[in-house]
C-alpha cells in the first residue's frame, strides 16, 4: 500500500511501462494500418492528400508508418527513429485532415489520434526501455 502513494520510482518500473506502452500502441497502430496495407490498390486512388504529394504516396507513406514503424516499436528496434514518422503521420491527421473537427474543439473526431500522437511522443522521448532489442543491444 505505501508503493502506492511514493512518489519514487525504479528504472525497472519506466523500463516495463514503456514496453506496456509499446505493445498497445504500436500493437493496436498495427491493426488500424493492417486493412490499408492489405487493401492498398483499392484504396490507392482515393486516399487522403493533405500534403500534395499524390493519393498513392500519401498512402504508402501512411501504411510505412503504421504498419511497418509499428512492428518496429513493438519489438523495440530503432525505437525514437521508428517513432519519428509515427509522431508525423498522427499530427498530420490532428492538423491537417481533421483541422475543422480541432478549430471547432470537436474532439470526438481528433481523439484517438491525439492518443497516438502523445503516446509515440512519449517514446520518442523516453526511449523503449531496458525490455526491447534497443536495450539488449545497449543502445
Amino acid at each position: 500500500m505505501r508503493k502506492l502513494f511514493s512518489t519514487g520510482y525504479s528504472a525497472g518500473a519506466v523500463s516495463f511501462s514503456m514496453l506496456v506502452l509499446r505493445l498497445m500502441f504500436g500493437g493496436l497502430l498495427l491493426l488500424h494500418g493492417w486493412p490499408k496495407l492489405i487493401n492498398f490498390a483499392a484504396k490507392m486512388n482515393s486516399f487522403p492528400d493533405p500534403l500534395g504529394v499524390g493519393h498513392k504516396l500519401s498512402l504508402g507513406m501512411t501504411v510505412f508508418a503504421e504498419v511497418f514503424c509499428s512492428i518496429f516499436i513493438i519489438m523495440g528496434l530503432l525505437t525514437r527513429l521508428a517513432a519519428i514518422p509515427l509522431v508525423i503521420c498522427m499530427g498530420v491527421i490532428v492538423g491537417m485532415i481533421h483541422k475543422q473537427d480541432l478549430m471547432a474543439m470537436n474532439f470526438d473526431k481528433i481523439e484517438l489520434p491525439l492518443m497516438y500522437l502523445t503516446g509515440f511522443l512519449v517514446i520518442l522521448f523516453t526511449g523503449p526501455g531496458k525490455f526491447s532489442i534497443d536495450g539488449a543491444l545497449g543502445k
